[in-house]
């Protein structure tokens, strides 16, 4: 019996909270995404980060850009070494790759480091105050009456009178 896994969904979406968002990337071919292997990692409530095996690359190698809310990590050695070795058996793959993520509302690139063959891109969400919930007391009895409008709403507010 064949298990369905939704594993494809959350490999290309950072920050997102809701399923309609992984749906859409499920719809994408995922042979593309296979190389290098990656991680998507969530620390705390808004730090994630996104680990990405880049053996025998170096930073120079390496790009990173974020453009309308997707980031997007190229990688591929830019100089030729001169002197190519015969290789009897290659298994450490050196190819050219490209990843995309879409990142949610608010999610910023903090920083990168590549370490030990292993690129760390870290993210956190910053939602700026007015953008996040906030409560709005009711008023109740004598509080009611007793609002007042300030500035242009109390000008627009009263009615217009004549001058005798």
């Amino acid at each position: 019996m064949n298990e369905f896994s939704l594993a494809p969904l959350f490999r290309s979406s950072i920050g997102f909270d809701r399923f309609n968002d992984f749906f859409e990337s499920a719809t994408r071919a995922d042979n593309a995404a296979s190389y290098p292997p990656y991680n998507v990692e969530k620390h705390g409530e808004d730090q994630y980060r996104i680990v990405i095996a880049a053996a025998g690359m170096r930073d120079a190698d390496l790009d990173i850009q974020v453009e309308r809310d997707v980031l997007t990590i190229t990688g591929g050695r830019r100089d030729a070494d001169a002197a190519q070795p015969q290789y009897l058996h290659r298994g450490i793959a050196q190819r050219a790759f490209k990843l995309s993520f879409r990142l949610a509302d608010y999610i910023e690139v903090e920083g990168a480091k590549l370490e030990n063959g292993m690129l760390q891109v870290s993210l956190v969400r910053r939602v700026p105050e007015t953008a996040k919930p906030r409560r709005v007391s009711i008023a109740t009895g004598a509080q009611a009456t007793g609002a007042t409008l300030t500035g242009e709403a109390a000008n627009s507010a009263q009615p217009a009178t004549k001058a005798a």
